[in-house]
């Protein structure tokens, strides 16, 4: 089946109990069993829970894996992908990575004794440089957050098969309906499902697909005994999301090219990042793995801090939040927001700065985006007022 087709129909079959087309909400934390050791396949629903499986099938169909798990937020699917590894064990990952990844692996995890080295994945010389020496996972995000580079997928997996290390690929901005890693290579796929998965700011979810059984096993021991998993309603409003993500992510794509072409030739832009302009670096690559730009554009306004300050000002589509992924169209200030945890120094060296901005761009009308980002884009360029400066 093709995609919008298995994001309808894919572990979601009509309920045996009552034939109901959608899957229903069962709001349970028990299950009523027979005798010991005899029940209809369900216990407790921190172990399972039938909304959650149809997600986690759900998931796994598209993503063209074999296993799904569903956590409760992506920081907890990031979590129990790094709890496979033991203290002493190395990470090599992308420089250019959520800041909540960061916190986690570096205050969380580097002090339990897994080491963690950053490296430009972009450039497939350096990845496998970087892998030269031992390496048990390869961690990448691709567009990176919020830098939006591109790394050559099939590339990273031929390195990371080479070093004998796990390939993670977070794809929550991409998502399936433009590029699938377990097909390019990856062994793990990683989700935020608060993002495009779900698609309409309404809950906290994160998801972990792959297709070796014995790493399924692994990880859902840990889902268990971690129980950082997602209630049965948050499952749901997931599973109801996914139904519209090739639809939606179509109208973000298209809206998010239009933006980042005006951003492009506004004179208050100094740098734009986005995968679907013919400019960005990695495009060529882009265009060989993804089905499309996506909805994240990033740029450089000139004037810093106090531009972009005017920037968000002037907005009146588009709203200052965290997060992404929704169908409205959102805003954000890196380096106050996303990425606030990552120490300043580092956050500089990886090009993050106080006038960058990161534009979630939603499924409004094109026209109304357009207006609302030159009117911003204006009101960044004008020069201030000042008390007592001639006129």
């Amino acid at each position: 089946m093709k995609l919008a087709t298995l994001c309808i129909h894919a572990g979601q079959p009509p309920d045996p109990a009552t034939g109901a087309t959608i899957v229903p909400i069962y709001q349970t934390s028990t299950y009523t069993q027979e005798a010991i050791g005899r029940h209809k396949g369900y216990e407790y629903s921190r172990t399972g829970n039938p909304t959650r499986s149809a997600l986690e099938n759900a998931l796994a169909a598209v993503e063209n894996g074999s296993h799904g798990l569903a956590f409760a937020s992506g920081s907890a699917a990031t979590a129990a992908v790094l709890h496979l590894l033991r203290p002493g064990e190395r990470v090599v990952a992308a420089d250019d990575l959520y800041g909540g990844t960061i916190r986690l692996f570096e205050t969380v995890f580097r002090p339990m004794g897994v080491l963690f080295d950053y490296v430009d994945a972009a450039d497939s010389g350096k990845l496998r440089g970087a892998l030269e020496r031992p390496a048990r996972l390869v961690w990448l995000e691709t567009p990176t957050n919020p830098l939006l580079r591109v790394v050559d997928l099939r590339a990273a997996a031929n390195a990371a098969r080479d070093a004998g290390a796990l390939l993670a690929v977070d794809n929550t901005f991409a998502t399936p309906a433009l590029q699938r890693p377990l097909d390019l290579g990856a062994d793990v796929v990683v989700h935020s499902t608060t993002k495009y998965i779900a698609g309409h700011s309404d809950l906290i979810g994160g998801a972990v697909i792959v297709r070796d059984d014995e790493l399924a096993a692994r990880l859902r021991f840990l889902q268990n005994a971690e129980g950082a998993v997602p209630g049965p309603f948050d499952a749901w409003l997931a599973l109801r999301g996914l139904k519209t993500l090739p639809l939606r992510m179509r109208a973000h794509t298209e809206n998010a090219l239009r933006v980042a072409k005006v951003l492009s030739e506004h004179p208050a832009v100094q740098a734009v990042f986005y995968p679907g302009l013919p400019s960005h670096p990695q495009y060529e690559v882009a265009r060989s793995q993804m089905a499309g730009g996506g909805g994240m554009v990033t740029a450089r306004l000139r004037g810093g801090r106090d531009a972009v300050d005017r920037f968000l000002g002037a907005l009146r589509v588009f709203q200052l939040a965290e997060s992404l992924g929704g169908v409205e169209s959102l805003v954000c200030h890196p380096a106050t927001m996303s990425h606030a945890s990552v120490p300043e120094a580092a956050r500089l060296s990886r090009g993050i700065d106080d006038g960058l901005v990161r534009l979630s761009v939603g499924i409004e009308d094109p026209d109304d985006l357009v207006e609302d980002m030159v009117r911003a884009l204006d009101g960044a360029a004008a020069r201030p007022s000042c008390p007592g400066c001639l006129p």
